[in-house]
């Protein structure tokens, strides 16, 4: 059963989403999201004492908007990440990544980038925010299993608050009970978000067949007033969402997709084809298989390469949907070592 103060939530919630735009199931018009598109995954920045820093956020963001790219990590981060890819990478292929934004930037003391916002501003145009479909906060890159209740839901408020309104945000709710996921939920539709990615509960991943699985997520579509976006994470989570479960959880009004990070195009595919009969989009996890995944029917990304090489990423999207499939396979090659940066980076340096 759920307790007095989540039902409260769960009413609040409801109420709002019947007067959303977005609609959700609770709002009784059906799926109306479409998740479509390319997503940086938003960052989170730690001050010294390993609280949330929202002024940093802030500046972050504000700072950051101007980017064709709309890239929204944190400064140190981000010149972390291009300092492993400018290590890795041949020179050949640094210069044709950055040659745009390289001359924006200084080496500090540190020998890490430092970007010089005043050139950033005048060299750069909306292109690449336009084609962006929105943002996810609270993601992996997103560190949410380091933060507080109350530091997830004022991060995503604050995200929401920087953010246009005509981009997604969808915001990662997930957590280990069904009841904490509920209440996460329902608490982040309002401070903003558009729908709710919900990762795989793993703690006890040995118990966690397709049959715990489908009443986990169903109970938690039954009652959120956004929609609910499936997510697969088996590196972090030693847990893959089982295929049949997947297409059982498709048939759900307020169900609208799954973002698959584990790579494995086939499966992908499957789920594509499996779902096909229903509203289902598959969103890819990464941008190092992004082709390969719209060429198997995704109809997007959440691709943590967007933060830094947004605009390529973007590219890439438009090469695949109108066909042209060679130079997007060209594209995809010089991405997949900035990526691979960015992964490492984001796992075990930064």
């Amino acid at each position: 059963m759920l307790g007095p103060r989540v039902w409260s939530s769960v009413r609040q919630g409801l109420s709002r989403a019947l007067s959303s735009t977005v609609g959700g199931w609770a709002s009784g018009e059906g799926r109306k999201v479409d998740i479509s598109g390319i997503y940086p995954p938003v960052t989170t920045p730690f001050t010294a004492t390993a609280e949330v820093d929202y002024g940093k956020l802030e500046e972050n963001l504000h700072k950051l908007s101007t980017f064709p790219f709309r890239a929204l990590s944190v400064i140190a981060k981000l010149g972390c990440i291009l300092n492993v890819i400018k290590g890795r990478m041949k020179s050949k292929l640094w210069s044709n990544f950055t040659r745009e934004y390289y001359t924006a930037m200084k080496m500090n003391e540190s020998e890490l980038p430092v970007l010089l916002w005043p050139r950033c501003k005048t060299q750069c145009t909306w292109e690449g925010v336009a084609s962006l479909a929105g943002f996810v906060v609270q993601g992996s890159n997103g560190e949410f299993p380091f933060l507080t209740s109350s530091e997830r839901l004022e991060v995503v408020s604050r995200v929401r608050q920087a953010l246009p309104r005509d981009k997604l945000l969808l915001a990662g709710s997930g957590c280990e009970s069904t009841q904490a996921t509920v209440e996460m939920t329902v608490s982040m539709a309002q401070v903003g978000a558009d729908a709710a990615m919900v990762v795989t509960p793993c703690y006890y991943h040995g118990r966690m067949n397709s049959a715990a699985l489908i009443h986990h997520y169903t109970k938690v579509a039954d009652l959120s007033p956004i929609p609910v976006v499936l997510y697969s994470v088996p590196a972090n989570t030693g847990l893959d969402l089982p295929v049949d479960a997947v297409v059982t959880l498709s048939k759900h009004p307020n169900i609208v997709g799954i973002k698959d990070s584990g790579g494995d195009v086939t499966r992908i595919g499957l789920i594509v084809h499996k779902t096909r009969r229903q509203d289902f989009q598959v969103l890819a996890g990464s941008a190092g298989f992004l082709l390969a995944s719209y060429a198997v029917g995704a109809v997007g990304g959440v691709c943590a390469l967007a933060n830094v090489l947004g605009a390529q990423v973007c590219q890439l999207e438009r090469l695949c949907l109108t066909g042209q499939w060679e130079d997007a396979q060209k594209l995809q090659h010089r991405l997949i070592e900035p990526n691979t940066a960015i992964s490492t980076c984001s796992s075990t340096i930064c």
